[in-house]
C-alpha cells in the first residue's frame, strides 16, 4: 500500500509564519516610534533634515524586507510542493541506489557491487541491521568493475534467518596487501515516500532511501 507522509509542511508553514509575525512585529514598532517622534519634536529644534530622510529610508527597507519576505515564502511554498509531487512520482517504480542495507525475502537478498581493482581476497559480512550481528560471512577473490552478491538466507552453520533488513560490508585488498575499494548498490520497488523529515526518503520496506542516492528508475509499463 502506497502512502505519503507530509508532516513537515506544516512545521514548514510555522516557521515561515512566525517569521513573518516577528519582522512585522518590528515593522510596526518603527512606525509608532517614528510617529511618536514626529508629534512630540520640538518646534524650537525640529528634527534634522537629513535624520529624517533617513529614517525614511530605514521605514522603506523594512517595508521592503516584509515584501521579499512574502515573495520567498510563495517561492518555498511552490517549491515544496514541486518536491513532494516529484517523490510521489517514484511510487510504485523499480530503483537502484547506492547503499548496503537491503530486504531478506523469500530466501534471498542481493547487491550489486563495484570494486575499483581487483581483489585477491574479499571477505563478505552480512549484518543484520537491527541487532549488528554479524549472521554470516564468505571470502573469495574479486574481479574488477561490476559484480554481485547473492545471500540465501542461511548462516554459515545453515540455519535459516528470518526476513528483515541486512547490511553487507566487503573488506577487500588486492595481492599485495592494499585495500581495494568496493561500493555497493541496492535496489527495490519504491512503496512509500517519508516526509516526515528535512529532505524526502523513498521507503523499500523498512529501508530507507535519499534521492540523491538512486542511480537507476524503471516504471512497469502498466
Amino acid at each position: 500500500m502506497t502512502s505519503v507522509s507530509s508532516s513537515s509542511s506544516g512545521a514548514l508553514a510555522a516557521s515561515q509564519t512566525n517569521a513573518k509575525q516577528t519582522i512585522a512585529g518590528n515593522f510596526d514598532t518603527f512606525l509608532q516610534l517614528l510617529t511618536t517622534q514626529l508629534q512630540n519634536q520640538n518646534p524650537l529644534d525640529p528634527l534634522d533634515t537629513n535624520q529624517f530622510t533617513s529614517q525614511l529610508v530605514q521605514f522603506s527597507s523594512v517595508e521592503q524586507q516584509l515584501r521579499t519576505n512574502d515573495l520567498l515564502t510563495t517561492l518555498v511554498s511552490a517549491n515544496a510542493a514541486g518536491i513532494v509531487s516529484a517523490s510521489a512520482g517514484y511510487l510504485g517504480a523499480e530503483i537502484t541506489a547506492d547503499g548496503s542495507v537491503t530486504t531478506l525475502a523469500a530466501g534471498k537478498a542481493a547487491w550489486t557491487l563495484n570494486a575499483a581493482k581487483p581483489a585477491a581476497k574479499a571477505t563478505f559480512s552480512v549484518i543484520d541491521a537491527s541487532t549488528g550481528a554479524t549472521v554470516y560471512t564468505a571470502t573469495r577473490s574479486l574481479d574488477a568493475g561490476a559484480g554481485s552478491f547473492v545471500w540465501d538466507g542461511r548462516g554459515g552453520d545453515g540455519s535459516l534467518y528470518s526476513a528483515g533488513s541486512y547490511k553487507l560490508k566487503i573488506d577487500a585488498v588486492d595481492a599485495a596487501g592494499q585495500p581495494v575499494a568496493v561500493s555497493t548498490e541496492i535496489s527495490g520497488k519504491v512503496d512509500a515516500v517519508d516526509l516526515s523529515g528535512d529532505t524526502p526518503l523513498l521507503k523499500i520496506g523498512d529501508i530507507s532511501v535519499a534521492l540523491d542516492k538512486v542511480k537507476t528508475l524503471r516504471k512497469s509499463a502498466s
